[in-house]
């Protein structure tokens, strides 16, 4: 008999798929919204999945074996909790093994810490990720080349704007909003108000909470406000892998 989580991970799967084929016959929802979460942070499976499950969202999570990941699973998801996050269908991207600026990197050294996390993927059964993010949000023209010639489709830098798909790299996507302990409610809703005229909003969150970098935290009671209005707005809310959904329906 299956469990009661794994009942849930099918329903969630198969709204997904609904979800999949819905967007084959309609046009460019009005209001697109990407979360992505950074940093492999425990409260990401514990906290944030439910939630978003709950409401019917998808999530990019950014996967590195940075910080005390190793060392530390009070505050670091386990590679089987990353596991379940793809089994319920979110998208997994990759952060690079040890977080280091790519910019700092030599070509070499970055090529084997983006290789890391696709094997750690593969190993897992997880697939070979499209999405990257950048460390500190640092971005290269090296770094976009490796990106580019790995396969990669979307990668996230910095910045305080939507994404604009018509004229923006796709290989350094501008965030519109990043969690943080000070920011607001009307904050986040600014952000979101951007989704419009082609544009997409990427939201940027690290852990919810994250108790070991206190100065990204978001706390939870605030996340859920912000989850609320996504839903109030009836913004269609993705991972970022499937903003190429978006493109292929704008060409339309």
């Amino acid at each position: 008999m299956r469990s009661p989580a794994a009942f849930i991970s099918i329903a969630f799967a198969t709204a997904s798929f609904i979800l999949t084929l819905a967007w084959s016959s309609e046009v460019v929802p009005p209001r697109i919204v990407v979360l992505t979460f950074d940093d492999s942070v425990a409260s990401h499976a514990t906290f944030v999945a439910p939630l978003l499950k709950k409401h019917g969202f998808g999530a990019t999570f950014f996967i590195t074996e940075g910080f005390e990941f190793l060392v530390d699973k009070e505050h670091y998801m386990t590679w089987e909790q990353i596991q379940q996050l793809n089994a319920d269908g979110f998208e997994i991207g990759n952060h690079t093994r040890k977080h280091a600026g790519v910019s700092k990197q030599k070509p070499e050294q970055l090529a084997e810490d983006v290789e890391f996390i696709e094997l750690q993927c593969a190993k897992y059964g997880i697939p070979k990720p499209v999405s990257f993010c950048y460390p500190g949000y640092q971005t290269s023209e090296p770094a976009v080349k490796l990106l580019r010639e790995r396969g990669y489709q979307f990668a996230r830098a910095g910045g305080a704007r939507a994404y604009e798909p018509a004229t923006d790299d796709p290989l350094t996507l501008p965030q519109a909003f990043d969690g943080k302990p000070d920011s607001t409610l009307e904050q986040f809703k600014a952000a979101v108000a951007q989704a419009k005229d082609g544009k997409i909003a990427v939201m940027t969150f690290h852990g919810v909470p994250d108790i070991k970098h206190p100065w990204v935290n978001t706390d939870p009671e605030k996340f859920e406000s912000y989850m609320q209005h996504l839903k109030e707005q009836g913004c269609k809310v993705i991972a970022l892998r499937d903003v190429a959904k978006v493109a292929q329906l704008q060409r339309n």
